[in-house]
């Protein structure tokens, strides 16, 4: 089966659809019979399983302050769009059995314009929501797809009347993840003091600033966030003027990401609506307490395994940051380790992407319930 996957920031960018799409793709080109092929922005990796072309496209960051109006909503969907010309001279479809992606408009409109004799199969992600999948207005009438992946069982119930629909959460490598003493010298961060961490985009959805306001109200609780965005003034200045020394805003590279929650004695994550966050599977798989928003999501992401309030409230966020200082026994890291062993082992859930594949493949169309999984 050779499978392409494509997304404009990856190898160059360290968030949750490209890590994500990263570590599938490793996973699925050590499965026998199995050739991807990754297209993004960045460059290729050496030892990479994959095959990587390089798309080049101007990075979104230039794009934060640009007008949003339909079809370019936003500094993600300028980034796409310049994306596209390098895209449509490097896409050959006869080359392909199956085409991924999570990005729309433009991306998804580029794999699926050949005429469908010739077009691989293509299935799209819900990494970054499912509001493509769902409307009908605008740019997202055009959404198409022969296969959807639903990241959380929220997205599977929109959806699975209307597509070939899997539900296939998020992993985490947990033999690169794993509890352990870290060293915080390494990110100039204090010993002996009580260390919260937030792994956050630093844009309005992810509620960061919120965060800090809520690790504020926690007595000599320090915070380190990694991340950056387009928020990155605001979340230095009220970090500095709210915390003070209690405050550290970093900025690192994908490697060092492990080290990092193994630092921490507790995580946070303030977003009320996160499609399927890697962060909180990376977290669990180095036994850290978390505190995130109560909701449906996290409550079948995280099982009993969180601490989970209304992040809108920053008192419940305060006494859930105290509480969850005080859990961090062998036993409750290890209640952490067996949920992630047991639901979200990357390679395990290779082998369930790579059964939908087989399974869009084989069926003309098959219903929805017929390639549902999990």
């Amino acid at each position: 089966m050779r499978i392409l996957i494509v997304l404009p920031g990856l190898h160059r960018v360290l968030r949750g659809a490209e890590v994500a799409f990263e570590e599938l793709a490793k996973k699925l080109a050590l499965m026998p019979g199995c050739e991807v092929t990754l297209m993004g922005s960045g460059h290729p990796k050496v030892d990479s399983p994959y095959n990587f072309l390089h798309v080049p496209c101007i990075a979104r960051e230039k794009f934060e302050k640009w007008p949003a109006f339909p079809y370019l909503r936003g500094h993600y969907v300028y980034e796409e769009l310049t994306f596209l010309p390098g895209l449509m001279r490097t896409y050959q479809p006869e080359k392909y059995d199956v085409t991924v992606t999570c990005s729309y408009p433009y991306t998804n409109w580029t794999l699926r314009a050949k005429s469908q004799k010739t077009r691989p199969k293509h299935i799209f992600v819900t990494q970054n929501g499912d509001w493509m999948c769902t409307k009908k207005n605008s740019e997202y009438k055009h959404f198409s797809c022969d296969g959807l992946v639903c990241t959380n069982p929220e997205y599977f119930d929109n959806n699975k009347d209307n597509f070939p629909t899997v539900l296939i959460p998020n992993g985490v490598d947990p033999e690169v993840f794993a509890p352990g003493e870290g060293d915080r010298s390494r990110f100039n961060l204090p010993s002996n003091v009580p260390l919260a961490v937030m792994v956050s985009a630093l844009i309005p959805s992810k509620r960061v600033l919120e965060g800090i306001r809520c690790v504020g109200k926690v007595e000599g609780l320090h915070l380190a966030i990694a991340g950056d965005g387009e928020l990155r003034d605001q979340v230095q200045a009220l970090g500095h003027e709210l915390l003070g020394d209690r405050f550290h805003l970093l900025k690192l590279p994908r490697e060092n990401m492990p080290e990092l929650y193994r630092c921490a004695d507790t995580f946070l994550h303030m977003s009320l609506d996160e499609p399927s966050a890697n962060v909180y599977i990376e977290a669990l798989a180095t036994g850290l307490p978390i505190v995130t928003h109560d909701r449906r999501v996290t409550r079948w992401t995280l099982e009993d395994q969180a601490y989970l309030v209304d992040t809108t409230d920053e008192a419940a966020v305060a006494n859930a940051l105290s509480a969850a200082l005080k859990y961090q026994t062998s036993d409750d890291v290890q209640k952490r380790r067996d949920l992630v062993n047991r639901r979200y082992s990357w390679l395990a859930l290779a082998k369930q992407y790579y059964a939908f594949f087989q399974a869009i493949g084989d069926q003309t169309p098959a219903l929805p319930e017929q390639v549902t999984v999990g």
